[in-house]
């Protein structure tokens, strides 16, 4: 998978860029977070599935597991093979967020609450890697208010990618 990025981070002068994604996180492991982490397995791509830890759980990465599983058995797959299911990585936001540090991309697709998703947006700010792209999958919370109180390194490295439901069939993302 290629990023097209204009501007001088990855490179020199103001000529579009392409940086390569070698590993990705995705946050939020419910229908599109899950259905996102598909396609990016799909693509060849190791990837991670980070959700919250029900209270009360003795499994902690219980919803990315089971929304794995719920991908070898739905119907129209997301999936491309069943195999690429290995290409996913399943985890919890409180034990394992310190992957984002190998992320090149990290897709957040949490609930459509403003509160949550800047909390996370900096926890991150904390353990992502320099200069990889974090991304909202929302499509109701202004960018501008995503990105308030966040400093500009963050600001500079971060977008709204709205996936269509399913990814694998509805080949549209707005950016």
């Amino acid at each position: 998978m290629h990023w097209w990025w204009p501007g001088d981070r990855h490179g020199h002068g103001g000529d579009l860029n392409v940086a390569e994604i070698k590993r990705v996180a995705v946050i939020g492991a419910g229908v599109m977070g899950a259905g996102i982490a598909a396609q990016v397995a799909n693509a060849g791509i190791p990837v991670s599935l980070l959700d919250v830890v029900p209270e009360g759980a003795t499994v902690r990465n219980v919803i990315a597991e089971t929304a794995i599983k719920k991908m070898l058995k739905t119907n129209p797959a997301p999936l491309m093979h069943t195999r690429n299911a290995k290409r996913i990585t399943p985890g919890n936001i409180e034990d394992d967020l310190s992957v984002t540090a190998d992320c090149d991309l990290i897709i957040e697709a949490v609930v459509e609450n403003l509160e949550i998703k800047q909390d996370l947006y900096q926890r991150l700010e904390r353990t992502r890697k320099k200069n990889s792209i974090v991304t909202s999958n929302t499509s109701t919370i202004p960018l501008s208010h995503l990105i308030a109180e966040l400093p500009t390194s963050f600001a500079r490295d971060f977008a709204i990618t709205h996936f269509f439901n399913p990814p694998r069939y509805m080949r549209l993302l707005e950016l």
